[in-house]
């Protein structure tokens, strides 16, 4: 009796995980448009960091350094 039961219970209709495999394709669909909305948003801040002035006063002291780290060595 309860072999029978448990295999009944073991059992998944079509309907049941065509249900499942929507919902966890939904959710996936979700994370992938977040994740396409959080690169856009770091593209832009990237594109406007590299227009101010502090990446090019970068630039322009990393290129001026020619000395070492640890003194005379």
């Amino acid at each position: 009796m309860l072999n029978k039961l448990l295999s009944k219970a073991l059992i998944v209709t079509t309907t049941q995980l065509t249900m499942i495999l929507i919902a966890v394709a939904s959710i996936f669909l979700v994370f992938i448009i977040i994740a396409i909305i959080k690169m856009y948003k770091l593209k832009a801040e990237n594109k406007k960091l590299m227009e101010t002035n502090a990446f090019k006063d970068y630039e322009a002291t990393d290129k001026e350094f020619t000395g070492h780290l640890y003194g005379d060595n």
